[in-house]
């Protein structure tokens, strides 16, 4: 089984388990065949235009509005099959192979325990929390059976943010049962430092697909430009492009990988502009109140200067005590001084 561990900006990762070969109709189980007629439903209400007020193809439009908000590191969690008897036998006996490949020169080998740790860890307890709840929900969607002509969505949207959580939980502890036992084994790709290398080379699709390869001496290259523009590692900077995931899925001949990498991309690059105009809002913020001589704190609203007031009147008195007793203690010291000379 391979999985790919796919940078997205120099602090935030992808992690992609490659499908299993489909299985033939016939020994398919009830869950693979719900899954697929599930998927299959999701499609044709999408190209459905002969519904009242059309409104199969409006619930898909919000709905896949609604998917696109789940965090990429859950979709990621997702692929990982659940940890079922048989897989756990192959690996504690290890007869099971796991590979994690990953582009070397813009990810570095020594960093891959930490980050599959993270992802394995980090999100159980959030994802078994929402599973429960999602549960607990679920009776009280009830009363939409009654709306007639139209399906049970808020059940069918809860039912499925539940399998969501359980899927991502399992993928999860499946990761972690890896890193137990010493898996995955690290696998350097040079084909991903290429198409990302590709990537940061070219600004478009079309012009990376018509020019040369790049070379290992430009990958190299590229990836040291992009290790100067986190400046020490205290800056997050984009090494994937969103258009650039349909190329590394079609070098490994993966088109759901796709779909992963551009939703990461999307949410990724909205959460570094976010914290960049954080700053720059607060930049402006303590520029403005310097040039009108003032403090940025006093800018404030009130309900937060007050508390500041207390404590900075507080931190004053308590200077005051402590400087009016030294002086106390200054004058005891001067008239023992004295006495002793009398």
């Amino acid at each position: 089984m391979r999985l790919f561990l796919l940078p997205v900006s120099t602090r935030r990762s992808l992690i992609y388990c490659e499908k299993l070969h489909d299985k033939a109709p016939a020994d398919r189980s009830y869950y693979d065949k719900l899954t697929i007629k599930a998927n299959e439903t999701w499609a044709a209400w999408e190209k459905d235009e002969k519904a009242p007020l059309n409104w199969k193809k409006k619930v898909t439009f919000y709905g896949n509005q609604a998917l696109s908000k789940i965090p990429y590191e859950e979709w990621g969690l997702k692929t990982i099959p659940a940890l079922n008897a048989k897989r756990k036998q192959d690996i504690v006996e290890g007869r099971a192979k796991y590979d994690v490949l990953f582009p070397g020169l813009y990810l570095h080998q020594n960093r891959l325990p930490e980050i599959l740790k993270k992802l394995a860890t980090e999100r159980q307890a959030m994802h078994r929390s929402k599973l429960i709840w999602s549960v607990v929900i679920m009776p009280f969607t009830a009363p939409f059976m009654l709306v007639p002509v139209i399906p049970n969505l808020p059940f069918f949207y809860v039912l499925y943010r539940a399998w969501s959580h359980w899927k991502a939980l399992s993928g999860s502890k499946h990761l972690e049962f890896l890193l137990q036992h010493h898996l995955p084994t690290p696998a350097p790709s040079p084909m991903l430092d290429e198409v990302y290398t590709a990537g940061l080379m070219y600004p478009t699709r079309q012009i990376s697909r018509a020019a040369p390869r790049p070379t290992l001496a430009q990958a190299e290259q590229v990836a040291s430009v992009v290790e100067q523009q986190t400046n020490d590692g205290n800056k997050d900077v984009m090494v994937l492009q969103r258009w650039n995931g349909k190329l590394i899925a079609e070098q490994f001949q993966l088109p759901d990988m796709e779909v992963e990498i551009e939703r990461a991309v999307e949410q990724v690059e909205k959460s570094i502009k976010a914290k960049e105009e954080l700053i720059e809002e607060k930049l402006e913020l303590e520029m403005a109140t310097a040039k009108e001589g003032g403090r940025a704190v006093d800018a404030l609203p009130e309900e937060l200067l007050h508390p500041i007031a207390e404590a900075d009147k507080k931190i004053h008195e308590e200077a005051e005590k402590v400087a009016s007793g030294q002086s106390r203690g200054d004058g005891k010291a001067k008239q023992n001084t004295g006495d002793a000379k009398k």
